[in-house]
């Protein structure tokens, strides 16, 4: 955060994200209250859900208590699951987690975990084996995307339509096939990252690419790596400079990390752009497909959607990113490295995907803890 004055008389911005704070401090109590269990979300974020899931307020505040419920039983179910398990996933109309296996004598210690069960014939161990021959092989242009599906205990290739009949795409189908169970997708568009030329008042820029700020950590912030290079400069929305570019990965990967100073700070929240209130970061649990999630970026501000695939090779022109997670949040150019958030837990950055936030589409995000993983980094939590 970098501390500005003049603003509003007692208040601080705090615009690395943006949230407001009082200033001073409050007056002493006779006696500290008990406490009180957090929300699982702002009202803000509450309110985004019901609109862009079309959920009423009651359904918002169940589903992302089961879908808590959910997240905390999913290892437990995996380990009860051992070399059976063949996946898992939210089941949004039970309000359980699913888990899927190919021996049905493990059923009962998968139950006993609080998931339900689902008996198929591939394990996710051979799903992941064939998905990573598929990535061993050069994908064509017409080939958007591909992951495992482990409710349809299939690997899924999406192919851009307009393109399914071309020779390279119809050969990588067939070598596709050959590596196991495989099932093919069309997709409307072709995935795309979302950076985009720089534009007066928004988060941060570089050169004349404008992207958005992922999550706070200390010591800097998170975002997607085709938005700089190490060793170049960031300045935030007023043009003052935050710091650089540490490290960066695309393709490949698609994250990277940016260091604060300058008289920046960082806090733990997700900005709510003045239409919802700000979301705070609790931790970096991560979500189960099927789960609700919702996207802040510097374009189209706010959308929520649902968690489609996990462990998907995205396509772009520029080479494959892999191991990324397909949402059906929209995104916009600019957007590219914000932040997606669970409930009040880190998801992962912004990279890419197709469509728009008025025709609908899809956007991948980078895993908060992949990248957290790989620089050592610390998300920084309240």
């Amino acid at each position: 955060m970098r501390r500005t004055t003049g603003i509003c008389t007692g208040l601080s911005a705090l615009l690395l994200l943006g949230a407001w704070v009082t200033a001073g401090s409050a007056p002493a109590a006779a006696a500290a209250p008990a406490p009180t269990p957090e929300p699982p979300a702002s009202a803000g974020l509450l309110t985004a859900m019901q609109k862009d899931l079309g959920l009423t307020k009651s359904q918002v505040q169940a589903r992302l208590a089961a879908e808590k419920t959910a997240a905390a039983v999913e290892t437990n179910a995996q380990r009860a699951a051992g070399s059976s398990f063949g996946g898992s996933w939210f089941d949004a109309k039970s309000g359980k987690l699913t888990v899927a296996v190919t021996d049905g004598h493990k059923a009962g210690a998968v139950r006993a975990t609080g998931a339900a069960v689902r008996l198929v014939t591939h394990s996710a161990q051979q799903l992941d084996a064939a998905k990573k021959k598929i990535d061993a092989l050069h994908a064509p242009a017409g080939v958007s995307s591909w992951h495992v599906d482990p409710k349809a205990n299939r690997v899924v290739v999406n192919v851009v339509a307009s393109e399914r009949g071309d020779n390279d795409v119809v050969t990588f189908v067939a070598r596709a096939r050959q590596t196991g169970p495989v099932q093919v997708k069309e997709t409307t568009e072709a995935p795309k990252t979302f950076a985009a030329g720089t534009v007066g008042g928004d988060p941060y820029y570089t050169g004349n690419v404008r992207c958005s700020i992922g999550f706070s950590v200390y010591g800097g912030f998170v975002t997607a790596g085709h938005c700089g290079q190490p060793g170049m400069g960031v300045r935030g929305w007023d043009g003052s400079y935050i710091g650089a570019f540490q490290g960066s990965s695309f393709p490949d990967n698609d994250y990277a990390w940016v260091n604060v100073g300058s008289g920046w700070w960082t806090v733990p929240v997700v900005l709510g752009w003045g239409t919802v209130s700000d979301q705070l970061v609790r931790g970096s649990r991560e979500a189960p497909v099927g789960a609700s999630i919702c996207r802040s970026g510097s374009t189209s501000h706010w959308h929520c959607g649902n968690v489609l695939a996990k462990n998907e090779t995205v396509n772009y022109s520029q080479g494959a990113v892999h191991q990324m997670t397909k949402t059906s949040v929209c995104a916009e150019p600019g957007d590219s490295g914000g932040s997606f958030i669970s409930g009040d837990q880190a998801q992962g950055v912004t990279s890419g995907g197709w469509g728009n936030c008025s025709g609908g589409g899809e956007t991948w995000y980078q895993p908060i803890n992949e990248i957290l993983g790989r620089y050592g980094l610390t998300l920084h939590t309240t």
